[in-house]
């Protein structure tokens, strides 16, 4: 069996990605052939092609944070999984890290979590990572409280969007920085738009005089401190990336290091406020059948409100495997909302 794969060989464009097809190896018990439907591009693989990733893969590498496909062999003597929820013919979704943009992949049955039937590949595809970090960080970083209020800076984007939806089924108010061309779509989501590049501070205490019960900033940087004075008192602050340093030089392990630091120094101050770095690997390496288990029912509950319809993704447009590189230049050049999404297509 071969895959079609994209590979990144080296810190460069987007236009370095290369397109290889190569052997799978034999399957062994455990593990399943998952036929590709949709993986996407998220922040991660824009700071791995600079090298600046805070968990830097090896180079060459292939890219693709999280995948949905359908399982179309197991291996061994292996028959599914212990309830019986992967099976083949089964719609899956996956943790990756990397190796998602491929049109065939092999995985761990462990690893995979079921999709709901009648959700299609590419919704799905909107809510796996993005989903499973905005549910963790909005329930459990923060645990946030029905009537309380937010403020989500990049709601527009990909873990932006999917958490302003959270938020609002779940009783939250929530303000949402974006650029004026998603401030319509914003609204439709239920958030209270803010222009990104206005005095933000200042919108946030006329909407919220006492201050916010969290705020979760992918963006890093000076304006880190903004998002700490936002807060009210027993309010927490949720960093999750460091966006405003990917085309600046320097380590991208060092400058989450910097982060990490300044938010512990806050927390040293005794003013009934909190702040923390999410990792959504963080536990893997000590407790992978607690992780496993915990991604699992996570994702299960996020999957569960897209296929209600409480929730709806959002592809902010599709590109085919071989165009990946289009696919994260686009990317990267933002102005849009929800995610993009790379869908390999049939293959035979």
């Amino acid at each position: 069996m071969e895959a079609t794969e994209i590979v990144l060989a080296a810190v460069g464009e987007p236009e370095s990605l290369q397109v290889r097809t190569r052997r799978l190896p034999a399957l062994r018990a455990g593990q399943a052939l998952v036929r590709v439907e949709a993986s996407g591009v998220s922040f991660a693989e824009q700071q791995m092609r600079r090298g600046k990733y805070y968990d830097q893969p090896p180079f060459p590498f292939v890219p693709g944070y999280d995948l949905v496909g359908t399982v179309e062999a197991l291996g061994g003597d292996t028959d599914g999984d212990t309830d019986g929820a992967i099976a083949v013919g089964r719609r899956v979704a996956a943790l990756t890290k990397i190796g998602g943009w491929a049109d065939r992949v092999i995985l761990d049955v462990a690893d995979l979590v079921p999709v709901p039937d009648g959700v299609d590949a590419a919704a799905a595809e909107t809510v796996v990572v993005n989903g499973v970090t905005a549910w963790r960080m909005l329930h459990g970083a923060a645990r946030v409280r029905a009537g309380e209020t937010i403020v989500v800076h990049g709601a527009s984007g990909g873990v932006g969007s999917t958490l302003v939806q959270l938020a609002r089924h779940a009783g939250i108010r929530v303000i949402g920085t974006a650029s004026p061309a998603g401030h319509d779509r914003l609204r439709e989501l239920g958030a209270i738009p803010v222009d990104y590049k206005d005095d933000v501070p200042a919108h946030v205490r006329r909407l919220a005089p006492d201050g916010v019960a969290a705020v979760f900033d992918h963006v890093g940087g000076p304006g880190i401190a903004d998002s700490w004075r936002m807060l009210a008192r027993g309010g927490t602050l949720v960093a999750y990336g460091s966006a405003s340093t990917r085309d600046k030089p320097g380590s991208g392990m060092l400058t989450v290091f910097k982060l990490v630091a300044r938010l512990a120094m806050w927390n040293a101050l005794p003013n009934g406020r909190h702040a923390t770095f999410f990792n959504l690997w963080a536990g893997k390496a000590r407790h992978l059948g607690r992780f496993r288990a915990a991604l699992r029912d996570d994702l299960s509950q996020v999957f569960a409100l897209l296929a209600g319809g409480h929730i709806t993704a959002q592809v902010a447009r599709t590109f085919p495997l071989t165009d990946a590189a289009a696919a994260l230049r686009f990317a990267e050049a933002g102005g849009f909302t929800g995610k993009v999404v790379i869908l390999p297509g049939p293959r035979a």
